[in-house]
This record gives structure tokens, C-alpha cells and sequence, in this order.
């Protein structure tokens, strides 16, 4: 899960920061995190619950992704000037509060089963989801020392990878053990959004109430800067490295529990633990990589986990039974770092124009949307290996933003 702000940050200095405890509100953005995650990667569990309630192709299930992900292209850019209004903390709130909402939505949709009103659900929720996005990591790098602004920033976005590893096996157990009562009915999902609703209006109403550091943008001034942000090549490949990335990342898990269903022949419940590893190997991987990239070339780990993953979907789509299905899920720990390694190699070199920069990879995220449902259009109109195709071109011009794209040259 992608996780970075649109604008730089300072604390205010008119507040004493040493006289301030943190410890309340870290717990608070440690939850944050959690949450988005979760609600994030449960995405990868309505897919099949959809496709199967509504009797739905793969490429309409996909449309769960489609919009979810689609407010990052729509919304990460004005989310961003929206929290430079309100500030950080209503923001905060605010993004909770409006994810609320839209988990709230699930009931009516639920009520009236009308796939189209749990669309308008899920990119209600995922507009808050955008708005915490911007709002957050700001808030995480002033609750304390600027010396350890990055480790508590590494710490608590790894509470995300807690989230999405937790989810697949919530769903599996509160929504798809009950795919087979729910053929004509979309109950299952009434209640667990009730309280992941419930559950985001009480956090909204802790961030009211504590006290946290005022925050002040500094927002990068385009009219200054000497050459368009346009002509830095490692930045326009970036986008489209972490378009594909991001995109062949949510295609694998959004298809990963019909996949593994097939390939190993068990039921969609099952099938969805499969999703739980796949999203748990990315923490381990972000814990091992953060090691490494110590000693290596951020570049050549990014080549290097580029190429293993298209490996692994070579071996899955070839082989058959467990190694294919670990195969695929092992392509997880290939995806861990890339997101952090792509964002940083494209925002090298750009000084003032840094900000702009975090903006339109923000929105580089609507790759999410745009991949599952070409994959799904795939797997219909032809079949898995067909399919998983597309997640190999993606990976394929990550190897090569690893091997050339990154350069920062003027063009």
C-alpha cells in the first residue's frame, strides 16, 4: 500500500514540541495506518464475493478496484490543496469521517442489492482513504525529534502491512464462509462494514480531541523553478513505473483468490488465506529490504526483485498444484520495496520541484484501477496465462526504470 504526502512540512514553531506527549497520538496514526490498510486489501476479498453473489464476469468483479483506485487520479492533487486549507488534523478527521460514510453506504446497497450502489460505496470510502493519505505521514514526521522523523514514519506504515495481511482472513471468515448463502443476497457484507464504519467515526472523534502540533506547509513554488518538471526523464519514466507497479501489484491480489481456487481446486474461503500471505511477505519484505538497500544499489535491488517476480509468475503459470500457488503468492515479497525504491529514484534530482513531483506520482496510483480490469477483460476473453501476461509487461519496464530509466538526465 502506497503511503507518502502531496506537500513538505514544518512543525510551527510558536508550539513547545518538548513539553507534548506523543505517545497518544503515535498510537492514534499507528491505528491509521492499520485501518487503511485493512479496508484497503479487504478490496482483494469483495472481488470474489462479488463476482459470485452478482454473477459477475472477472472483468466487472475488477470494477471494486477500478473505482476504488480511480480517486487517486481524481482526488490525490485536490485532496492535497483541500488539506492545505483545513490542515492536517481536520483532515485527518475529515478523511475518516467521509470513509465512514462510505462504509455506511454498504447497508442501503446491501438493501436494495444493487451492485452499482456498492461501486458508489467503495469510491466514497476510498476518497477518505485518499484524504488520510495527505493528511497523515505530515502529522507522523512532527510528532517528535526530526532525527527520528524516518523510523517512526517506517514503524507506523508498517502497521499497513499488519492491516493488509489481517484482512484476507477476516473476509475469508465473516464474508466468504458465507458466499454460498449469500447467492442472491449481499447481507454477508452488511455488518462488517457497519463496524469498520463505526470503528473509523471513533477514531475520527479521538483525532478531534488530541492535542497535536500545528503544522504549516511549505508548498514548492513552480514559478521559481529554472527548468519544467517535464524534462526530467527519471521522473516521467517513475510515473509509469509506479503506474505498473502499483497496477500489477492489486491485479494479483485481486485475482489471486479465483486463481488459487483453480489451481488447487478449494473453495473461494480457502482460497482467500493464499491472499494473506501474499500481503504478509510484503512486510517481511520491507523489513529485509530496508537492511539491504543499506548496503546495495537502490536501482539494481529494484531490477533484481523485478525480475524474480516475473520469474515466480513464469513458474506459477507453468507449474501446477502448491508450487504454483506459492509460486504467485511469493511475488509479494518481490512487490515489498519496489513502491519506496520507484518513488525515491523519481523524485531524485528535483529540489524544489519535489512536491509537484509527489503529486503526480500520487496520482500514478490510478494504476490500480486501470490493470485489474484490463487482466480481468483477459482472463475473460482468454485465460490465466494470457492474463498474468500483463503483469509481466508491467514488471518488465520496472526492470528496465531499474536498469536505465532512473538516470537523471535533462531532455
Amino acid at each position: 500500500m502506497a503511503n507518502f504526502s502531496i506537500e513538505s512540512v514544518q512543525v510551527d514553531p510558536v508550539e513547545e514540541q518538548s513539553d507534548v506527549n506523543y505517545t497518544p497520538a503515535l498510537i492514534t496514526m499507528a491505528v491509521l495506518y492499520f485501518m487503511m490498510g485493512f479496508i484497503t486489501c479487504l478490496n482483494d476479498t469483495l472481488v470474489p464475493f462479488f463476482k459470485s453473489g452478482f454473477e459477475l464476469n472477472y472483468a466487472q468483479s475488477s470494477l471494486v478496484q477500478f473505482y476504488f483506485f480511480l480517486t487517486y487520479g481524481l482526488m490525490s492533487i485536490p485532496a492535497g490543496r483541500l488539506v492545505g486549507k483545513i490542515g492536517y488534523k481536520n483532515g485527518i478527521v475529515l478523511g475518516f469521517a467521509i470513509a465512514a460514510i462510505g462504509a455506511a453506504l454498504f447497508f442501503p446497497a446491501s438493501l436494495l442489492h444493487q451492485y452499482s450502489l456498492f461501486l458508489m460505496a467503495l469510491f466514497v470510502l476510498a476518497i477518505g482513504i485518499v484524504l488520510l493519505q495527505v493528511a497523515a505521514n505530515p502529522y507522523i514526521t512532527a510528532l517528535g525529534s526530526p532525527k527520528t522523523a524516518s523510523a517512526r514514519l517506517s514503524l507506523i506504515q508498517g502497521m499497513g502491512s499488519i492491516g493488509t495481511t489481517i484482512a484476507p482472513i477476516f473476509g475469508a471468515f465473516f464474508i466468504l464462509a458465507n458466499l454460498e448463502q449469500s447467492a442472491d443476497s449481499s447481507e454477508a457484507v452488511v455488518w462488517p462494514y457497519m463496524g469498520i464504519g463505526a470503528t473509523l467515526l471513533l477514531i475520527a472523534f479521538i483525532v478531534s480531541r488530541l492535542k497535536l502540533p500545528r503544522i504549516k506547509t511549505q508548498e514548492a513554488n513552480s514559478r521559481t523553478a529554472s527548468t519544467s518538471i517535464w524534462k526530467h526523464r527519471n521522473l516521467r519514466f517513475g510515473i509509469i513505473a509506479l503506474f505498473c507497479y502499483v497496477g500489477a501489484e492489486v491485479a494479483i491480489g485481486t485475482f489471486l483468490t479465483n486463481y488459487i481456487g483453480d489451481v488447487l481446486d478449494i473453495s473461494e474461503k480457502s482460497a482467500n488465506i493464499y491472499v494473506s500471505i501474499y500481503w504478509g511477505s510484503m512486510f517481511v519484505g520491507r523489513i529485509l529490504g530496508a537492511v539491504l538497500l543499506k548496503y546495495l544499489s537502490a536501482a539494481k535491488v529494484l531490477m533484481s526483485v523485478a525480475l524474480l517476480a516475473i520469474a515466480l509468475i513464469a513458474i506459477s503459470l507453468l507449474g501446477d498444484g502448491v508450487v504454483s500457488a506459492y509460486s504467485m503468492v511469493a511475488v509479494g515479497f518481490c512487490n515489498s520495496i519496489m513502491f519506496a525504491i520507484i518513488f525515491s529514484l523519481s523524485v531524485q534530482g528535483l529540489g524544489n520541484q519535489t512536491t509537484q513531483a509527489s503529486g503526480l506520482l500520487s496520482s500514478a496510483i490510478v494504476g490500480g484501477s486501470i490493470i485489474p480490469y484490463l487482466q480481468g477483460l483477459a482472463i475473460d476473453n482468454f485465460n490465466w496465462t494470457v492474463a498474468f501476461l500483463l503483469p509481466i509487461a508491467c514488471y518488465l519496464f520496472i526492470v528496465y526504470y531499474g536498469f536505465n530509466g532512473y538516470k537523471t538526465k535533462l531532455d
